[in-house]
């Protein structure tokens, strides 16, 4: 709980009221300072490596002394300095009084600044793929489960052909699949930015080994590995090239696309009393209504995912200004919308994963809704029928189309139900196929090809995808809010 003089503060929901603990540790000044000194240490290790004067005990105390930053010193001196790096570099430099002239030695702001955004932003992948992973695994047993059950398709929001509820949700699947191969491969691409110093050039490495190429290229080798990273951008400016943020919040903004079509279908299946979200047991809908069960995770969702979408237009802005080889116009806007991107698609997922795992079905409204559609939708069926039994095609069509309208009449002048079926049965010329009826108006015939759709789907290109998130799938969420 917060103290009363944190009340007296703006605080952020995103992280005080919705998201996890592990994507808010990833953002937090603990974990990013104590990345900077962990980065100090990488560099201080590949230099002595490669023959600088730094000693076992320099490194030994850089070690010692990694996790327990003095943040309120830090404060004092940046207010001083009016510069974050140095001064922290002091802070440091403070409890490794042997060390501190070899801290920092030959780097750049951007040394921890920017490698220290790039773990930021590979470790949140990294959290949020196997929470997408369990979202899909929770909808693909959902499609399973309601893979033949026939429900209204709607085209425009008006009733269309018959589809089944699993098929529908392959639908929402096929968007969180595609998002899955998004993140992944924008993880995957991310490198580090290493040493490159002032302007990327590696001038003060290359001062600093006499004008050793091999030992400067060798240097940025051995910090990239230590830091977890494949690879290295061979080419930066002061900063790596903020198209690289383009390319991830890009794929978070379309994440968020995905949620909200998803959760929008949700509310209005809600409003149709045909699927609803979970709703506790003494879950209050509304403070005014007491009868009322409002989809409000799935509003959420939406709600956070407009925030998501929206967020994507910084890291656009920020990258087409970026002056020659850089320019600090970038600084406080990505302080905002790197983590804001993350902690958005953490909440956005773990509401979802609720939702999906406490979906509930009403067959019975689903089937009311059919019949009261189903008998337009079988006319085409019923010409067919009077065809094979000798009827003519011409006059059966226009048979039906003043029953339909009739039928039409008594639903929307009069608020009556489809009455065509029983029109049908009363008319003599439909006599020869009335034992067909039955047949005719079965909802299964509708659905075409759904159930092997859902099945085929989810077996070719779900479940396979969901393998290397296997040892994540049994984790629960807990909503707080």
């Amino acid at each position: 709980m917060a103290g009363a003089e944190e009340m007296n503060k703006y605080r952020s929901p995103l992280v005080s009221r919705y998201a996890s603990k592990e994507m808010s540790y990833n953002f937090s000044d603990k974990k990013k300072f104590t990345t900077w000194r962990k980065l100090w240490i990488f560099l201080a290790k590949a230099e002595k490596a490669l023959g600088l004067p730094i000693t076992d005990a320099q490194i030994a105390e850089m070690e010692s002394h990694a996790e327990d930053i003095d943040f309120a010193m830090a404060a004092e001196e940046e207010r001083k300095l009016r510069h974050d790096v140095m001064a922290h570099v002091h802070t440091f430099a403070h409890c490794c009084p042997t060390a501190a002239p070899i801290i920092h030695l030959g780097a750049t702001s951007c040394y921890v600044g920017d490698n220290t955004d790039l773990i930021a932003l590979r470790d949140g992948f990294n959290i949020l793929l196997p929470k997408l992973a369990r979202v899909i695994d929770r909808l693909a047993n959902f499609a399973e489960e309601y893979a033949d059950l026939p429900t209204l398709g709607f085209t425009h929001f008006q009733p269309a052909q018959l589809t089944t509820v699993g098929k529908r949700a392959c639908l929402w699947l096929q968007d969180l699949v595609m998002d899955v191969r998004n993140l992944e491969r924008a993880r995957d691409d991310l490198r580090f930015r290493g040493v490159k110093g002032t302007t990327g050039t590696q001038a003060s490495f290359l001062q600093l080994f006499q004008g050793d190429h091999d030992k400067v290229e060798e240097l940025d080798k051995m910090v990239t590995e230590m830091a977890g990273f494949k690879k290295a951008y061979l080419v930066t400016g002061q900063t790596y090239s903020r198209k690289v943020d383009i390319d991830c919040l890009s794929t978070l903004a379309s994440l968020g696309a995905s949620v909200h079509k998803i959760c929008t279908d949700i509310r209005l299946l809600a409003n149709l009393k045909e699927i609803e979200e979970p709703f506790e047991k003494e879950q209050i809908g509304s403070s005014a209504m007491p009868y009322k069960r409002n989809p409000m995770r799935a509003e959420r969702c939406c709600s956070l995912a407009r925030h998501l979408i929206a967020l994507m237009a910084d890291p656009l802005q920020t990258a087409s200004v970026q002056w020659l080889e850089r320019t600090l116009d970038d600084s406080a806007n990505r302080r905002i919308s790197l983590p804001e991107s993350f902690l958005t698609a953490d909440i956005i997922l773990s509401t979802l994963q609720n939702i999906t795992e406490g979906l509930v079905v009403y067959p019975k409204v689903i089937e009311r809704h059919i019949r009261h559609e189903l008998p337009f939708m079988a006319t085409e069926n019923i010409i067919m029928a009077i065809v094979k039994a000798g009827g003519n095609r011409q006059e059966c069509h226009e048979k039906i189309r003043v029953l339909s309208q009739e039928a039409a009449a008594v639903v929307k002048q009069e608020g009556g139900d489809n009455d065509l079926l029983g029109r049908i049965q009363r008319d003599p010329y439909f006599a020869p196929i009335l034992g067909q009826l039955d047949a005719l108006l079965d909802p299964k015939t509708f659905i075409g090809r759904a159930p092997q759709q859902v099945k085929t789907f989810l077996a070719e290109e779900v479940r396979p995808l969901l393998e290397p998130y296997k040892a994540n799938m049994d984790v629960k969420v807990e909503l707080v809010l």
